[in-house]
């Protein structure tokens, strides 16, 4: 089987696995244990916080573990890049259009609601998709979303959390420290001379990719996109083996830790209220509106002008529908969240707004395509003459 086939199937276990550790989450933090609950995340470290390290589980989960989710992410990122579905102008043009029109449309749809308050910097939240939810309910959806829109979601996916990457590194790193930077170059550098020597692949490139993330992290810039930059470093021939070792130790760990600690919410009688707030309406109309219709518009315009093509058997109804899934904007929206606002508060606010999305985009996606199963031509004939593992150079 495919490493994108693996996935693809995969991601239904990881997607209700995400569902119960975020219901869970959420029921623990407000029982009676609620307060111990919520505060183990945030428990101090002091040894950890003298060697300028993060300084609480819910920091070394977000900056640590989530560097070796940014791995696997750059892994994926690259291999589709290299000889995947984003190795050609014409395969990657479609998916690299419609995940900038689900960033772009989201972003202004949050800063019309917020342009003259003070939590604009909230932008970049709604303009994440998350793979691993997306794609866990389309296979729950089964035949009613056929294997190449699921490709292609996958592919807008893989962009947008490229896309969320870079607006991590540019616009909510800290304050930046120029000489940890160089040495991050540095160490950068030296995994490069690795891979261009033909080293072996092992404990040398990690000790640097350690290295790496401890300079970044000192640097002021996000910790966790050491794991997207050490990824681009490993040679072609390692990437399959590296994401298939580092696979069950992220969907299955990692990603439900993530959502343990970043979901561990007071949800107090007025969660209603705090939905109504700007920032509320901004996340939940830029996630469940605007994701669809950024993903749809610049399809359709892409298409059009004879810049792109739909994939075969692909009809607009399901571009729409695609447009949807995409709009469950977990992981990196959470993690965007941590890095926009400081205000604990507000933090809470924007994950219940994020939550609410989820459930909203997961009911609109379910409905819809229930709604066009019996409306879309569904072509038997093959989609592709030669075996699909070969079509995606995967095998």
């Amino acid at each position: 089987m495919s490493p994108l086939r693996y996935f693809i199937n995969d991601s239904r276990t990881t997607g209700v696995i995400l569902i119960a550790c975020t219901l869970l989450s959420i029921y623990l933090a407000n029982s009676r244990f609620g307060i111990n609950y919520r505060n183990f995340w945030s428990s101090e470290m002091h040894s950890a916080i003298a060697l300028h390290l993060p300084g609480n589980y819910l920091e070394w989960i977000n900056n640590y573990l989530m560097g070796i989710f940014f791995l696997m992410a750059g892994t994926e990122i690259k291999r589709e890049l290299m000889e995947g579905e984003l190795s050609t102008f014409k395969k990657a043009i479609l998916p690299f259009g419609a995940a900038l029109g689900g960033m772009m449309v989201p972003a202004l749809i949050f800063i019309a609601f917020n342009v003259h308050s003070s939590y604009i910097s909230g932008w970049g939240i709604p303009t994440a998709t998350d793979i691993a939810f997306s794609l866990g309910i389309a296979s729950l959806l089964g035949k009613r979303v056929p294997l190449s829109l699921k490709i292609l979601l996958m592919a807008l996916a893989i962009i947008d959390d490229l896309g969320a990457i870079i607006v991590i590194a540019l616009f909510y790193g800290g304050k930046l420290h120029w000489i940890f930077l160089a040495v991050a170059g540095i160490f950068f550098l030296a995994l490069l001379a690795c891979n261009y020597l033909k080293l072996k692949f092992g404990v040398l490139q990690i000790i640097l990719a350690l290295c790496l993330w401890y300079s970044i992290l000192q640097s002021g810039i996000e910790a966790s996109i050491a794991g997207v930059i050490f990824a681009f470093t490993i040679p072609t021939s390692k990437l399959v083996a590296v994401e298939k070792y580092i696979h069950n130790f992220v969907n299955f760990l990692i990603l439900p830790l993530f959502a343990l600690a970043n979901t561990a919410l007071f949800i107090p009688d007025h969660f209603i209220t705090s939905l109504g707030s700007t920032v509320g309406i901004g996340i939940i109309a830029g996630l469940v509106v605007g994701k669809p219709l950024g993903i749809f518009l610049v399809s359709r315009i892409l298409v059009s002008l004879n810049i792109a093509k739909l994939p075969l058997n692909i009809q607009w109804k399901q571009i729409l529908g695609m447009g949807t899934l995409a709009g469950i904007g977990f992981t990196m929206s959470i993690f965007t969240t941590m890095l926009a606002f400081g205000d604990d508060a507000i933090r809470d606010i924007a994950k219940i707004a994020i939550l609410a999305s989820v459930a909203l985009s997961v009911i609109a996606s379910i409905l819809y395509f229930w709604a066009i199963d019996k409306s879309v031509v569904h072509l038997h004939k093959p989609i592709i003459k030669a075996p699909i593992d070969l079509q995606l150079g995967l095998t």
